[in-house]
């Protein structure tokens, strides 16, 4: 694969240091200041930095107000251990939208329009043994929603959001980690073929707490999510992973954030996906900004593409802006290509059908990732998925 890094290293002193990948700066991309209000927003027109990749003829009215939420949209049902709190509140609970404001108009739609939010909190120091699964399903029609997961201090929790079925659907998701708290979420996104799935996660992480996020992504016509990541006190960490297998003619962007507005914080984002058939489009773009007030900060990024097939597209762009030359690290790197024929030479050579070491060189592409998840059943069944995509492939 062919690799851009870009790193400033450990000690770097360059007065007003700034490196940015791409054509533009994160303070300078969007084409609104965050906002709750819907009319805030312009509707976008596919000219807008934050909107070029998508396609919105596919976005079926989420981002031009014409899309109207209907009572079979999804289902959510939420399975908690014992102990944890679960309610429905409305939009002047002053947890909902604490995390971060809409960043674009179908985020802020969302926030406008869905009915009840569904909140999640594990008291303070409650450490949970088995993990906290929220299922969305779609039901056919059209949907906007908030969830918030709220834990406590010194709390440690894992999160599963698993969304299925058919639907159109807009949301926010909030992560509201107080002070030394641990929080794994692995939102899974396995929608049938025609679901159109819109999303904004924000994630607060207080002092010395650790949050940690995987995003896996196969089903759906059109995702588009737009994970951000801001700190609420020192020490915090963040670690942003992401899988995602894009097949013919599906459309999947992830859009990252991550605000280093805090000293001494760190941040670590994967992202990998695999791409096959006609008119597959990935799209990932990686911002990270380092702001004059947080020295001390430890950051990376990475973005690696697979493409299986011919026809298939990938779009990858990191971004990195430095407003302070008092850092421990910061870099990026992206890269794309097809097959290491070195890795299927080394596999052949030593007796291994071809089509056989091929699934061997992805699965080992994707095994890292996988690994981060931690939840046995949803490791096992990504495993089986990814072997129905790569029987289709090769």
């Amino acid at each position: 694969m062919a690799e851009a890094p870009t790193t400033i290293p450990a000690g770097s002193t360059t007065a007003g240091a700034v490196a940015v990948a791409a054509e533009s700066t994160v303070a300078t991309r969007m084409s609104a200041p965050p906002s709750y209000d819907v009319q805030d927003f312009p509707v976008p027109h596919g000219r807008e930095e934050e909107w070029r990749f998508t396609p919105l003829e596919r976005l079926r009215g989420l981002h031009d107000g014409t899309a109207t939420a209907t009572g079979d949209g999804v289902k959510v049902d939420i399975e908690a251990p014992e102990g944890v709190n679960v309610e429905l509140v409305g939009r002047d609970d002053a947890r909902v939208g604490k995390a971060g404001k809409p960043v674009d108009r179908v985020a802020a739609q969302a926030y406008s329009a869905f009915e009840k939010a569904s909140v999640v909190s594990v008291p303070k120091e409650t450490v949970l043994s088995e993990p906290i699964r929220i299922r969305v399903h779609g039901e056919g029609g059209t949907a906007y929603g908030h969830q918030v997961i709220e834990l406590g201090a010194f709390a440690e929790a894992v999160v599963v959001i698993d969304h299925t079925g058919d639907a159109v659907l807009a949301a926010n998701v909030d992560y509201l980690l107080g002070d030394g708290a641990k929080l794994t979420v692995v939102s899974v996104q396995d929608w049938d073929d025609k679901a159109v799935h819109v999303a904004q996660h924000n994630a607060l992480v207080g002092r010395d707490a650790s949050f940690k996020s995987v995003v896996v992504t196969f089903g759906g016509d059109v995702v588009r999510l737009n994970p951000r990541v801001n700190y609420a006190g020192t020490g915090g960490e963040a670690e942003l992973f992401g899988l995602y297998f894009t097949d013919a003619g599906q459309h999947q962007e992830h859009r990252l954030l991550v605000d280093h507005n805090t000293p001494h914080c760190k941040s670590n984002v994967v992202y990998k996906g695999a791409l096959q058939g006609d008119d597959a489009h990935a799209v990932w773009i990686g911002d990270v900004l380092i702001e004059a007030a947080a020295e001390g900060t430890d950051t990376y990024e990475m973005n690696r593409n697979l493409v299986l097939t011919d026809g298939a597209r990938v779009d990858s762009v990191p971004n990195l802006e430095i407003e302070t030359g008092e850092i421990v690290g910061a870099g990026h790197a992206s890269a794309t290509g097809r097959f290491d024929d070195e890795q299927l030479f080394y596999l052949m050579s030593r007796g291994i059908p071809a089509e056989e070491a091929r699934r061997l060189v992805v699965r080992g592409f994707f095994a890292e990732l996988v690994q981060q998840i931690g939840v046995p059943d949803i490791e096992e069944r990504l495993l089986e998925k990814i072997e129905t995509e790569l029987e289709a492939s090769v």
